[in-house]
C-alpha cells in the first residue's frame, strides 16, 4: 500500500470530536447526552436569512469573484463603519469559506516553512491543524487559570521571539476561555508587535458576545500597525449558522491583500449560498443580538456559578463568547472525559466534554481541566451541572 504524507501523520485529531465514537455507544445504550463539547449553539439563525433562503429566485448556481461578491464586501464595510473601522471593499475584505480558510490562507501569505507563531495556550485546537496544512510551528505562551486568563505578560512573549517569528496569534474573546482582552492588553501587544515588525493576526469572531457591560476593542482599531494586523471574521457564531461555512480576511495591508486573493483563485470562489445568506444577515436587527447575550449570560451565570459550587472545581467567569474552562479535581482529563461517557450515568443521563489537554501545545498542561461551551438551553445546563457533580463524586471514590 502507498505510504502516506508525513503532513498526513502529523495532522492533530480534533479534541473536541475525538470522543465522538464514544457519544455514539452512548446514545445506542439509551443514554441521553448533553453535548457541552462543541460549540454548536442552538440559537435560531435570524429570521431573515431563513426568509432571505427561502424565497431564493435564481436560476444558476454562479461562481463569485475570488474575493466574493462585492455587494457582500460592500455590506461588511457598511457593517465594519457602524463600529467605527473604515475598510475599502474593493480590496481590503476577502470572503472566504469560513473563518478556518481566512486562517489557512493568512499563514500561507504570511509565513515559510519552519516560520514560528506565537499563541497564547489554551487556544482554540484547530489552529494546531492550519499551522500544519501551513508548515509551521506554533510556539505557545502559557495563560493561567489563576487570572481568568488574561494575557500572559509581554515580557513572556518577547522571551520567546527568535528570528523565526513572524507573528502572534489572538482570539478574542477567546475560544475556550471567553476572556475578553481589554484595549490596554491590545496596545502592549502593538507595541511589541511594532518593535519586531511581526504580523498581528486576531480571530475576532466572537466579538458580538461581550458581557456584564464589557466591550470589544477590535486589533484594527491600534494605530501604528495597520501593515500588520491580519483579522479573521465568520458568521458561524454571530448568526448562529456555522454550516453557511463563509467567512472574511480583512487587512489594510495591501500587498497581502493582493497575494492571498492568489490563493482565493486557486480555489475559485467562497461558497455562494453561504454569500447570499451571510449577506442577508447582516440586516439582522439589533434586537436579536440584545436577546441572544441576555441568553448566554443566563447560560453563563447557571454553568460557571453552578460548577463553581462544586468541591474542588474553580472556573473563571468568561466575559465573552459562549465558552468556559474548569479545573476539575480528577487525575486526567482526557480519562475523565472518556469514562463520563463509557460507563457513568445518571438517572440514565450524562455529559460530554472536551479534554483541555487539546487545547494546550505544551505538554502535560490541561490534564485537569475542560472546556464546556454553555451552547444548550438553560434546563439542560442545569441537568448538565447536577450530572457533573455527581460524577466526581463517583469518580473520585
Amino acid at each position: 500500500m502507498p505510504t502516506l504524507s508525513k503532513k498526513a501523520k502529523q495532522m492533530p485529531a480534533s479534541p473536541i470530536r475525538k470522543l465522538v465514537p464514544f457519544a455514539e455507544n452512548a446514545k445506542k445504550q439509551g443514554k441521553k447526552v448533553y453535548h457541552l463539547n462543541i460549540g454548536q449553539p442552538d440559537i435560531e439563525t435570524p429570521e431573515i436569512v431563513m426568509d432571505t433562503m427561502h424565497h431564493l429566485d435564481i436560476k444558476v448556481v454562479e461562481y463569485s469573484h475570488s474575493a466574493g461578491f462585492i455587494s457582500y464586501r460592500k455590506g461588511l464595510a457598511e457593517y465594519y463603519a457602524k463600529i467605527g473601522i473604515e475598510l475599502n471593499p474593493e480590496n481590503e475584505i476577502m470572503i472566504t469559506t469560513g473563518g478556518s480558510e481566512a486562517l489557512v490562507f493568512a499563514f500561507q501569505t504570511c509565513l515559510n516553512e519552519g516560520d514560528e507563531l506565537i499563541i497564547p495556550e489554551p487556544f482554540y485546537a484547530n489552529y494546531n491543524g492550519f499551522a500544519t496544512t501551513a508548515n509551521i510551528n506554533v510556539v505557545p505562551v502559557t495563560a493561567k487559570i489563576e487570572n481568568g486568563f488574561a494575557l500572559p505578560p509581554i515580557e513572556d512573549f518577547e522571551k520567546l521571539i527568535t528570528p523565526k517569528t513572524k507573528g502572534i496569534l489572538i482570539c478574542n474573546p477567546g475560544n475556550p476561555t471567553g476572556y475578553l482582552y481589554s484595549k490596554k492588553e491590545l496596545e502592549t501587544l502593538r507595541d511589541l508587535v511594532k518593535k519586531y515588525d511581526l504580523f498581528l493576526f486576531a480571530d475576532e469572531v466572537y466579538r458580538e458576545f461581550c458581557y456584564d457591560g464589557a466591550e470589544h476593542y477590535s486589533a484594527l482599531k491600534l494605530e501604528g500597525i495597520e501593515n500588520n494586523v491580519i483579522l479573521v471574521d465568520s458568521v458561524s457564531k454571530r448568526y448562529s449558522m456555522c454550516g453557511a461555512r463563509v467567512g472574511a480576511l480583512i487587512s489594510r495591508n495591501k500587498e497581502f491583500m493582493e497575494a492571498a486573493l492568489k490563493f482565493g483563485q486557486a480555489r475559485l470562489s467562497p461558497p455562494t449560498f453561504g454569500q447570499i445568506a451571510g449577506e442577508a444577515a447582516l440586516q439582522t436587527p439589533q434586537s436579536y443580538f440584545d436577546n441572544v447575550i441576555h441568553e448566554y449570560v443566563e447560560r453563563r451565570d447557571i454553568l460557571v456559578d453552578g460548577l463553581n459550587k462544586i468541591e474542588g472545581v474553580t472556573c473563571p467567569k468568561p466575559q465573552g463568547a459562549f465558552y468556559a474552562i474548569a479545573q476539575l479535581p480528577i487525575d486526567d482529563a482526557d480519562k475523565f472525559c472518556q469514562w463520563l461517557l463509557e460507563e457513568f450515568d445518571y438517572n440514565g443521563e450524562t455529559v460530554m466534554l472536551a479534554p483541555a489537554t487539546g487545547f494546550y501545545a505544551t505538554k502535560g498542561l490541561g490534564k485537569q481541566e475542560v472546556r464546556l461551551a454553555y451552547v444548550l438551553n438553560k434546563e439542560s445546563l442545569q441537568k448538565s451541572v447536577e450530572c457533573l457533580s455527581v460524577a466526581l463524586k463517583e469518580y473520585n471514590q
